[in-house]
Order: structure tokens, then sequence, then C-alpha cells
């Protein structure tokens, strides 16, 4: 073999794309565990005038937040409910094994359909990065609400987050460079349609020697509005439904605190959170 087919050899081998776990890198880049419980927890606890112990993560992926919830207290349990097995696996290999054998015994994993499941009745149900976006039929997503609000306990609260602006509704692509450079993260929408409200999108993740993961995960949703959400919650008969607007800091950047609001802003790109209390 010639001097010059080993090095291609060799630079193909060592690619940091082949290397890299996609899980791995999207924790790094999109969820923020912590905060999402800092969240949940807090909010719970001022409207409730107590604290939660039993949490179900629906969509719960590897288990990110059901692990950060039992560190809170030796008193909270946890549910994971999602239908994929890789990716409970990987979250059992990866994530259960990072917490204490104490921790370990407060999380329950079920691979199941939310739509289906039974499971113990949580004081909070969890539905964050806005996995329920894959139900596109009113009804659909209206039995999955139905569902979630039989499931709470007396007095549970169902979280939940949307996104929207009018770059929502755009095809584009967004780059954000993750710790330091280590990698880009790249967040496509590569289509939108406003008939059926269908939006197609991608994660890519780059790296400093070219090579990239194209479509680590890919999405198939409907982009729901708050109006929508708010008046299917409604529907189905949860007692209050509340919106939870992002603030801004100084320098024009969302500042990671998000307060009740009966109002928004017509930005170009927006977060939120919302509570539905049975």
């Amino acid at each position: 073999m010639s001097d010059k087919k080993k090095e291609k050899k060799k630079n193909k081998k060592s690619r940091l794309a082949d290397s890299a776990d996609r899980h791995q890198l999207y924790e790094l880049s999109v969820q923020y565990a912590a905060s999402e419980i800092e969240f949940v927890d807090e909010t719970y606890k001022t409207i409730r005038g107590r604290k939660a112990s039993l949490l179900r993560e629906d969509f719960c992926g590897t288990a990110n937040v059901c692990c950060e919830w039992v560190r809170q207290r030796k008193s909270n349990r946890a549910i994971g409910v999602d239908l994929d097995n890789e990716v409970l696996t990987w979250g059992q290999d990866h994530k259960i094994t990072e917490l204490s054998m104490g921790q370990r015994k407060r999380v329950t994993l079920v691979e199941a359909d939310v739509l289906q499941v039974t499971t113990e009745s949580p004081d909070i149900i969890s539905a964050m990065n806005f996995s329920y976006w894959l139900f596109k039929e009113r009804t659909a997503l209206k039995h999955y609400f139905s569902r979630v609000k039989e499931a709470l306990a007396e007095g549970g609260i169902f979280f939940l987050d949307a996104y929207g602006g009018y770059d929502s509704f755009r095809e584009l692509e967004e780059e954000r460079e993750i710790n330091e450079g280590e990698f880009t993260y790249i967040w496509e929408q590569e289509r939108y349609d406003p008939v059926t409200g269908g939006l197609i999108c991608h994660i890519h993740f780059a790296f400093p020697d070219k090579s990239c993961i194209k479509r680590a995960f890919s999405y198939d949703w409907r982009l729901w509005t708050l109006p929508e959400i708010r008046d299917l919650l409604e529907e189905v008969g949860f007692s209050k439904v509340t919106i939870y607007w992002q603030g801004w800091d100084e320098d024009g950047e969302p500042d990671g605190i998000f307060v009740p609001s009966t109002t928004g802003e017509a930005d170009a790109g927006w977060i939120c959170y919302i509570s539905a209390e049975k």
C-alpha cells in the first residue's frame, strides 16, 4: 500500500465523527435537565404549596431528566416512558449507571407507548423538547392530553414546552459552537408545510476536522401554536393552563427565567414552558 493510501486510510479511521456519541452530543447541546427540573420542581411547589415526589417523564429518551429528578431529594422517584429500546438501553448503560445504588432503585424505565402505558399516578408528568409534536392530528394530541390528565395523581400537574416565532415557519439552518468549538450543533428546519403544519427537522453535528454526523436526529412534527395547545389542554379538562414566557438580559439574550404571562412578543424565535393543572 502506498504512503498516500495509508495516510488516507489513517485519516478516515481517526475522524472525530466516527468516535462521537450522538446521545452525548445531544445532551451537551440541547437538553438542560438541571434547569428543566429546577423549573418544574419550583413551579409545582409554588402552585401546590408542597413538594412533588413522583415524576413521570414521557418520551424520556435517555432518561436524563429522570436521573436529575432523583438526585434532588431522597424522597423523589421517577418513571421514564419511551417506545425506543435503543435509546432506553443507552440511558440505562450511560445515565442510570452514574447514579448511586439508592438513586437507581428510585428510577423505573418503561418501554411503552405513552398512549397506552399504565403507571403509578405521578405528581408530575413532563413532556419536554417538543416531543409531543409527533402527534400531528388534533384528535391524536387531544387523546394524549386526555391520557395524561387521567394518569396524574389528584392535584397533579402536566409540564411541557413549546417554541415558535416567525423563524419557526421558515426553512433554515442555524449553527452554534459547543464547548468552545469542540463541535458544532446544527439545527435544520428542512421543510414546513403551511397547509398541514407539518415540520421536518434534523440535528447535525460537525467537528473541527471537517467530519460530521448528518441527521443524527430527525423529527417529523406538526408545528403546534400556543393557542392550539392551550385550547386542547382546556378541552380535556385541565383546570388551569399557564404559559411561562422567557425574559431577556441587558444584552438582549434570553435570560433563562420563565415567568407566568398572558401575552408574548412577536420575536423571531421563542421558547416557553406550559403547566396544566389537573
